[in-house]
């Protein structure tokens, strides 16, 4: 049976197209989905389908019809808002015999509500960012010592760094609150080292088999331009004790940050982060963890496999095709 993989909402992740492809080397096929039909990666995919944008009602039906069609094995997302509502019918992929690149529905909300991870987190000893959910709460901590200016405010449920900024003064502070542009938390600014970690979580054994990190030397909005791998061994630990209070399946892109000669988890956007290129750059090929997990079996822990000091540098491409070959108007 081919190893077909389908990626919904592909977006301008070509590249990873590409890679996914060369992975499979010919045992199967990579579909690709997205609602805009003039969304670069289709074209870049074995094949591609323009689908209703995840809140229609018939998304899902839509994403299962292909499934069928396409005989396909598992299936993924490429945007976080998609996650908890591949989450949300794990069960019904399962059925269908489609392993599910998702977390469990529980873990997805916390993923998704930075609030309620720092919440979990805190309950569960997991270092992280020191979060308020509001401008009371935050003042009230302010008046008692527990943090102080600068702080960084984002969006509670944002994706791709949108909303997320340094504010320097209370007035400021209310000013953006006021606004109401976002509903925003509250965070201690973290100054120390920005490091990122391409995570594999079996989908069988739920254990870590694969942990690439690295450092960041450029980040854009929605992710890292520029990275350097490393290695700490106290860097694999500490993934080891976030995945251990969480329910993850698959690939995560974790973020941290370095303060005081500990590591502090910053987020887990649990699917492919955009840089993980670099991971499959250096040799860290996620994909063939995928296809074990789809014929039922597990990894054996692979941790390490790759040299300190490679570098990713991300540069833009472009795709040219003729409209005849669009699936559907643009302009829809």
């Amino acid at each position: 049976m081919d190893y077909n993989l389908l990626c919904c909402n592909v977006g301008r992740r070509g590249r990873l197209m590409l890679d996914f492809r060369q992975s499979l080397a010919g045992k199967g096929t990579v579909v690709g989905t997205d609602n805009w039909s003039v969304a670069p990666a289709l074209f870049l995919a074995d094949k591609m389908y323009v689908t209703p944008k995840i809140k229609d009602p018939g998304y899902i039906d839509e994403v299962l019809a292909i499934c069928e069609k396409e005989k396909i094995r598992a299936v993924s997302t490429f945007i976080d808002p998609e996650i908890e509502l591949l989450a949300h019918y794990r069960d019904q992929f399962i059925a269908r015999g489609i392993l599910p690149l998702c977390p469990s529905e529980h873990t997805a909300l916390l993923c998704m509500d930075k609030y309620l991870m720092f919440k979990h987190l805190k309950e569960k000893g997991v270092r992280t960012v020191l979060t308020y959910r509001t401008l009371a709460d935050f003042q009230a901590g302010l008046g008692a010592g527990e943090i102080d200016f600068p702080v960084f405010i984002k969006p509670v449920k944002g994706s791709g760094s949108v909303g997320a900024r340094r504010v320097n003064d209370m007035e400021t502070l209310k000013e953006l609150f006021a606004e109401g542009a976002h509903d925003y938390i509250i965070q201690e600014l973290m100054t120390g080292g920005d490091c990122d970690a391409d995570v594999y979580v079996d989908c069988i054994s739920h254990e870590v088999v694969s942990v690439f990190s690295k450092r960041k030397i450029e980040t854009r909005i929605g992710g890292a331009s520029k990275t350097i791998s490393f290695k700490d061994p106290a860097l694999i630990d500490f993934v080891k004790e976030v995945v251990g209070v969480l329910e993850l399946s698959g690939p995560c892109d974790m973020d941290f940050f370095y303060k005081d000669g500990q590591y502090y988890l910053s987020e887990i956007n649990p699917r492919f982060g955009g840089a993980y290129l670099h991971a499959y750059g250096a040799g860290v090929d996620f994909v063939k963890y995928i296809l074990r997990n789809m014929d039922g079996q597990a990894n054996e822990p692979e941790i390490g496999n790759y040299d300190e000091g490679v570098l990713m540098l991300m540069y833009d491409d472009v795709v040219i095709t003729r409209e005849k070959d669009l699936l559907r108007d643009y302009h829809d």
